[in-house]
């Protein structure tokens, strides 16, 4: 008779929330993919709508970081998105309805942090983000109170 099968470990290994960083700039996307990583999330990126799309489908991540102003030609033709289609067109997918989404701009906080909050964002920032604000509001949405507010360590 076969040796029943043991369980190397009781703990749990909890999963790393996943973060995807939806913005036209490669050097936005990569600063922020650096600072989420080294806090220990882990990180997707596009660079559109449509593939934002693509991602939030095929990999459920666990929080979006959307740019508001996207060129024209990023949208592949289509007359140009903005983040808040784009959230819009999230929002109806299947595992979009409550994925929580921080808008983030260089433009004017006056003219878009309200519309933000009222499209249902979790969260607003202004360009150049701040990265500890910006990590206490993320640990905050998942939950982690206890450790908003605290620096991570590097």
């Amino acid at each position: 008779m076969p040796a029943p099968l043991e369980v190397a470990s009781s703990e749990t290994v909890v999963p790393r929330k996943k973060i995807l960083v939806v913005d036209d700039s490669l050097v936005v996307r990569r600063l922020l993919a650096m600072k989420l990583k080294s806090s220990g999330y882990d990180v997707l990126e596009a660079a559109d709508g449509p593939t934002a799309a693509s991602v939030v489908r095929q990999h459920k991540p666990d929080l979006m970081l959307l740019d508001i102003m996207f060129p024209a030609d990023v949208a592949h033709g289509g007359g140009g998105w903005d983040g808040f289609q784009i959230l819009q067109w999230v929002r109806q997918m299947d595992g979009g309805h409550d994925l929580p989404i921080i808008m983030i701009t260089s433009g004017s906080a006056e003219e878009y942090q309200s519309r933000s909050m009222s499209a249902g964002a979790v969260g607003f920032f202004r360009k150049p983000i701040n990265n500890e604000e910006l990590l206490n509001t993320i640990r905050l949405t998942f939950g982690d109170a206890a450790s908003a507010g605290h620096a991570p360590a590097a």
